[in-house]
This record gives C-alpha cells, structure tokens and sequence, in this order.
C-alpha cells in the first residue's frame, strides 16, 4: 500500500501547483447547463475522497462494508459552483494528505480486505481505481491529455 500512497502523494504534489495557477474566472465556466464546472469537478474530487476514506478505514473493522454515494447528488446539495477556489483546492489537497496517511497504515492483509460499492472490491483494488479516477479528472480541470476512466 506504500507504494499507492507515494503515487497518490507523488500526483497531487505534482497537479497542486497547476490546479493553483488556473485564473479564477475560468473555475466556473460550464460547457453546458448539464456539464460540471472546473469547481464543480474538484467538488466531487472532494466527495471521493471522503467516501473512499470512509471505504478504507471502514472496510478494515467491519465485514464487507456497503458504501456508496450519488455523486450527482453530493455536488449538487454541497454547491460547489460557490465555494472560494482556493478552499476547494486546499481542501482536495489535505483530503488527499489523509488518504496517504491511511494507504501508508493499512497492511498488506488489511488491504485484501473487501469494501462493497456497486460490485465487491478489496482495500487495495478501491485504492488504485481511485488514483485512476483522480487522474482521468485532474486533467479534465487542467485541460491536458484526455484520460480514459472506465
């Protein structure tokens, strides 16, 4: 899990910079009335984070946990779109410090252990698929090349 959490931390050092360079009249633009705004996409980069901390720590003193979450529905009733930039942005970073911190003490055999979302996934599995999902929308926010995310 060490080496998840040195990509993770090794990901948002990187991104942290960029994501504080972005001019702020350009957070809130949407491409249309039904497409998340740059805030509105760190948003639920936030509400992941949140869930997948819940996962791993969760998944690691109950039997098969069932977490879930409507991501529509966690963007919308937290309105992004009106938060300061720089809270947003602040908040993704630490959100994403804890995350680390977690990976770095879950043990090997703790990260076997299983976390329902829609399907059954262990500790670890969650743990990649979210750098994955990270990845594919940090570079929508930061308009680099396109990354697929299943």
């Amino acid at each position: 899990m060490r080496s998840i959490s040195h990509e993770l931390e090794t990901l948002i050092q990187q991104h942290l910079p960029q994501l504080k360079a972005i001019p702020g009249s350009e957070w809130t633009h949407k491409s249309s009335p039904t497409k998340w705004s740059r805030k509105e996409i760190m948003g639920h980069l936030i509400d992941s984070a949140y869930c997948n901390i819940r996962r791993f720590i969760v998944a690691q003193y109950e039997e098969t946990p069932t977490i879930v979450y409507n991501q529509d529905k966690w963007v919308a009733i937290t309105g992004y779109q009106h938060w300061d930039t720089h809270d947003l942005v602040d908040l993704w970073y630490l959100l994403n410090k804890q995350v680390c911190a977690i990976l770095n003490n879950t043990s090997p055999e703790m990260a076997r252990r299983i976390c329902r979302t829609q399907d059954q996934h262990t500790i670890e599995w969650l743990a990649i698929d979210y750098i994955k999902h990270l990845r594919h929308h940090l570079h929508q926010v930061l308009q680099l090349e396109p990354v697929a995310y299943p």
